[in-house]
């Protein structure tokens, strides 16, 4: 299936992937296989994460009223059935699925992952499911709530070292992150855990490797370790693009900490290569 069929049906269905928003640089080669990482609950964001270009909340919506330029909009009822139909259509044998934050919502859209997680495990009876979550900001229960869906795959990224995270990740903190991928573990110890990382924001060597040792240490199975591209003028700036041969060596180090899977290169992202974990 090309892209443009893809696109069709994403349209059809009325759906947002990240790939689109996120203007990740390997769409054409995704969507060529066929996959795509959904993003559900809007595309409009409650966060500033520096990085991102998807949409953020607007200071004017903030307080207004829904429908508003700039405002998310409420969760769809029928939005899980049309990402499972979706991934029906298009062929999709590894359905990733993604959100923006939502702190406006009252269980943070978690409700939302796990009736997504259900609709394609009944409809798209053949896929398996990888999610990747935003924090929950930490929550017990609304985590609980999305891995008793029982996903594959659970991802939540890490982002950068914890040195940057003030100006990386301005309303995340570094260890509600890890401890989020602690507790998937604790509830489902078979349920895979991943994480990833971007490099090239002005973080050493040593720390992106302190990250790892961390990650393990919460029984992270997967990694991922990709070079930041800004993707607009309004997102930071690249500090520096690392050599491959940095990437090999990431590779190399992670294979020895015990991670079941690193995917180390410049285009690497979160959820390249998914479906061959």
């Amino acid at each position: 299936m090309d892209i443009h069929n893809v696109k069709i049906i994403l349209r059809e269905y009325g759906l947002n992937t990240v790939c689109e928003s996120a203007k990740c640089p390997n769409i054409t080669e995704c969507f060529s296989k066929p996959t795509a990482t959904f993003m559900i609950l809007g595309s409009v964001c409650t966060r500033g994460c520096g990085f991102c270009s998807v949409e953020k909340i607007t200071p004017f919506a903030k307080g207004g009223s829904v429908g508003i330029k700039g405002y998310p909009v409420p969760p769809s009822d029928d939005e899980p059935l049309r990402v499972a139909e979706a991934s029906l259509k298009m062929g999709i044998r590894h359905v990733v699925i993604t959100s923006v934050s939502r702190d406006d919502l009252p269980d943070k859209g978690a409700g939302q992952f796990a009736n997504t997680i259900n609709a394609v495990k009944i409809i798209n009876k053949k896929a398996t499911v990888e999610v990747l979550t935003p924090d929950f900001s930490g929550s017990f229960e609304l985590i609980k709530k999305v891995v008793e869906s029982m996903p594959e795959i659970y991802n939540h990224n890490i982002e950068t070292v914890p040195r940057l995270y003030k100006k990386v990740r301005p309303q995340a903190d570094y260890n509600r992150s890890l401890n989020l991928l602690r507790m998937v573990k604790e509830f489902y110890p078979d349920i895979i855990t991943k994480s990833g990382i971007m490099v090239g924001l002005g973080e050493e060597k040593d720390e992106v490797i302190g990250v790892m040792k961390d990650l393990r240490v919460m029984g992270c199975d997967v990694l991922t370790i990709g070079q930041y591209l800004m993707p607009t003028k309004k997102n930071l700036p690249v500090v520096k693009y690392i050599e491959p041969e940095i990437f090999d060596y990431y590779k190399k180090e992670g294979e020895k900490m015990g991670f079941k899977s690193v995917e180390s290169g410049p285009f690497v992202r979160s959820s390249y290569n998914a479906r061959m974990i």
